[in-house]
């Protein structure tokens, strides 16, 4: 069979939705199709990930989603209007190390499709009007650079303006070090902004996904009215390597786990991903009962 012939053919197979892979799977199994579990070691169907908002079936272990992915799990259908797509990052320090910075943002993009590290907009959430934003790890660990911290920024502004609750998803390494102090300031800037928007009595909920790190934890994420995160989500300033070098302790295993964090009183409820949500519709229900149904 000519070698064209052979990828034609790879690509029309069709396959059939199976709980385990079995033993000894063709090689030209098409990629993509089978999945492991990064707790369990299950190799899973890709469809049944799909049903299940990709949480494993056997130990429940969530995977990471994209920023779309997020929004969708969220917002109700075809409510969702993105704005502030046009922002893009520059390179104010013509950073260059192993690879240009100009280089990881062009790589970055095509990877994820999308222009930055988050995904911000309007939308319905069980027929609460809402500002919702997403953050996406494939866009450079969805580190905070200038562009993340004005669009994070220009979200609580609308959501202020417009006496919105706004809903954040985090997913980051941290700060965005190629724009160094740039960077940095995004902390204090989206910190001021939340403070404004809560200053105006509005409601704040955060959702720490899997792993919540660095700038963004120590500024923004932690400022909800309501921090709610996914099992299994790792959350912190720094690695916990780091730590214990640093202060030469031996840390409790696991202390930088959602459910650790939410035993002792930092993160007021671990949620799965299939009732999150529900439970942010109640709390919105609290929250912002007077806008219910209306549109901003």
């Amino acid at each position: 069979m000519p070698i064209s012939d052979w990828f034609s053919a790879r690509e029309t197979k069709r396959y059939t939705k199976v709980t385990e892979a079995p033993s000894g799977s063709s090689p030209d199994m098409a990629d993509g199709v089978w999945v492991k579990c990064d707790s369990c070691n299950k190799i899973i169907y890709e469809g049944e990930l799909l049903e299940t908002d990709r949480v494993c079936p056997a130990c429940g272990f969530h995977f990471n989603l994209t920023a779309e992915q997020r929004i969708d799990l969220l917002a109700d259908e075809g409510s969702f209007l993105e704005f502030d797509a046009g922002l893009v990052p520059c390179d104010p320090l013509e950073w260059e190390a192993n690879k240009r910075y100009v280089d990881q943002v062009e790589t970055a993009t095509e990877k994820s499709g999308l222009p930055e590290a988050i995904l911000t907009g309007r939308a319905m959430l069980a027929g609460h009007p809402l500002v919702v934003g997403a953050m996406d790890f494939r866009f450079i660990g969805a580190s905070m650079g200038s562009v993340v911290g004005e669009k994070i920024t220009r979200a609580f502004e609308l959501a202020t303006a417009e006496r919105l609750p706004i809903v954040l998803v985090t997913a980051s390494g941290g700060a965005r070090m190629q724009e160094g102090m740039l960077s940095l300031m995004q902390m204090a800037k989206t910190s001021a902004a939340a403070r404004r928007h809560s200053e105006a009595g509005l409601a704040f909920i955060s959702v720490l996904a899997n792993p919540t790190y660095g700038g963004v934890t120590a500024s923004f994420a932690v400022l909800g009215d309501v921090l709610l995160a996914e099992p299994g989500a790792l959350i912190g300033f720094t690695g916990g390597r780091v730590i214990e070098q640093t202060l030469r302790l031996k840390l409790p295993k696991g202390f930088q786990t959602a459910e650790f964090m939410q035993e002792h009183g930092m993160i007021d409820e671990v949620v799965p991903r299939g009732e999150l949500k529900d439970s942010i519709a109640l709390l919105l229900d609290y929250f912002a009962p007077a806008v219910k149904g209306g549109v901003a």
